[in-house]
């Protein structure tokens, strides 16, 4: 799953190393494949499926804990904000990239300008008075980054032509005690579709 899966994604197996440790790993590894067919990597984005596995080797309640650990590294799980659906985020790494990507002022452009609609590479390009290239470049870094997705597409000349549009709606960067904390609003689309957050908040 592409977005915010894929945003925390570095950070989670980090997370998840330090945890458990490399014999653990290795054998949730296999299980992966040997189940799913798939790398420790993917699981990451595909996090129902890793959740099946730690499930089989900890039991529910096992499971439940480490998941919740995660996700505290994460996130600031004891914060609410009062309004809409915010996700305060509060690993370092993350927070760092997100930083640094708004931090660029033709990534910042890019970024607005499909906040509010998708649209395909072409039109962000020209509606960020960007050079062909490294707009090309930069785009295609956000969609790797996970910060842009795919959302719909069009047909043109028996291709599909896809449309992209942010994860992100709103951000809030706080600073205190030297801790940086970004607080997202994730996108419509974007609110129900994070796989680790779904499992590890239900």
């Amino acid at each position: 799953m592409p977005g915010l899966d894929h945003l925390i994604a570095k950070s989670l197996n980090n997370i998840i190393k330090q945890n458990l440790g490399v014999k653990t790993i290795q054998k949730i590894e296999n299980r992966l494949f040997e189940k799913y067919g798939i790398s420790w990597n993917q699981s990451l984005e595909e996090f129902e499926k890793l959740d099946f596995v730690l499930k089989e080797l900890f039991g529910n309640i096992g499971a439940k804990g480490l998941e919740q650990r995660f996700c505290n590294a994460i996130f600031d799980t004891k914060s609410k904000k009062n309004t809409e659906n915010w996700i305060i985020i509060c690993d370092p790494d993350i927070n760092s990239n997100i930083i640094q990507t708004f931090g660029d002022l033709e990534k910042k452009k890019i970024i607005e300008s499909v906040m509010e609609s998708p649209k395909i590479i072409y039109e962000i390009i020209k509606d960020c008075s960007l050079p062909q290239t490294s707009g090309y470049r930069k785009v295609n870094a956000l969609i790797d980054e996970g910060f842009l997705i795919p959302t719909e597409f069009e047909i043109k000349e028996n291709k599909r032509i896809y449309k992209y549009s942010s994860i992100i709606k709103n951000l809030k960067i706080d600073i205190s005690s030297n801790k940086i904390k970004a607080s997202v609003l994730l996108n419509e689309p974007q609110q129900n579709q994070c796989s680790f957050l779904q499992i590890v908040t239900k």
